[in-house]
């Protein structure tokens, strides 16, 4: 049975407990393969197509929804000091040596349904939900998060405490996308399906979701999210953490005004020799 025959069949449920006695092997299945095609990247939550443009691949988060769905909380504890409760569906991943994925000691975790290429760093403690798509040569630091169906590409720093957010509902809701060579730094929060093109550099402490108005002080620009497109960060940007002034009078007497990103400048040799990743580290 097809996977797209699995999620019409078990739509007509409400929970696991509804599906018959006779599918539940089918599912468990079906469950098993999906979980396996993530871990290898045969499937994503979305792709670019021939337009350089990102859709959806709506039947991959919908499968993974169906994942938290029809499933039931199993005992995962190692030990009675380390207990460990989740979806029966959804164990965290299993990494080998041959996985070439350098994890450090100190409390990290991944989800099983998470593709982690070769080459990926990831320093404790870090989290990378399913669907999420990290590819190689990436660094995820300390206390950093990769979100559900968040798609990150090649040699990405994703600096301390930053998030990348997850975006599973609605199915077809583009995730967070940062295309390769981006510079992420610390404590940085990027969600609502933004799409980062490749090269861009965020300073210290940017928050950008797809509701907000991003400044381009070099072309002299408003940058947003119009007529259900997403907002797009353009390849090489350099945004760091402004404001703006309120203009109504009570603002104006207490000196008021609104945080808001702002286009610096566009990449140079003189920014990527300062934020790149050093091989000593890898």
């Amino acid at each position: 049975m097809k996977i797209e025959q699995i999620i019409d069949l078990t739509a007509q449920f409400t929970s696991v407990d509804e599906i018959p006695t006779d599918y539940k092997p089918i599912f468990r299945e079906y469950a098993k393969n999906i979980i396996d095609f993530l871990n290898q990247g045969k499937i994503r939550t979305a792709e670019k197509d021939e337009n350089n443009q990102w859709t959806t691949n709506t039947w991959v988060k919908q499968a993974i929804l169906h994942l938290f769905k029809f499933s039931e909380m199993t005992d995962y504890s190692i030990n009675p000091n380390f207990p460990f409760y989740d979806k029966d569906t959804l164990p965290t991943r299993q990494f080998s040596i041959e996985d070439k994925v350098r994890i450090v000691p100190g409390g990290s975790s991944v989800r099983a349904g998470a593709y982690v290429a070769k080459g990926v760093i990831i320093l404790p403690p870090a989290y990378i939900n399913i669907g999420a798509y990290v590819d190689s040569g990436t660094m995820v630091d300390s206390h950093a998060l990769v979100g559900s169906g968040a798609q990150l590409g090649k040699n990405i720093h994703l600096s301390a405490a930053s998030q990348i957010g997850g975006v599973l509902e609605p199915a077809n809701a583009l995730p967070v996308i940062v295309e390769d060579n981006v510079m992420i730094g610390g404590n940085c929060g990027i969600y609502e399906g933004v799409v980062v093109r490749s090269g861009a550099v965020f300073g210290s402490g940017v928050i950008i979701t797809s509701s907000m108005k991003v400044y381009d002080l070099v072309n002299e620009r408003i940058i947003q999210s119009e007529n259900g497109n997403p907002l797009e960060i353009p390849e090489n940007a350099v945004v760091v953490a402004g404001s703006r002034a309120i203009d109504k009078e009570f603002a104006k007497e207490f000196g008021l005004s609104l945080y808001t990103p702002i286009i610096v400048k566009y990449r140079d040799s003189r920014t990527s020799a300062k934020v790149a990743l050093t091989e000593i580290l890898r």
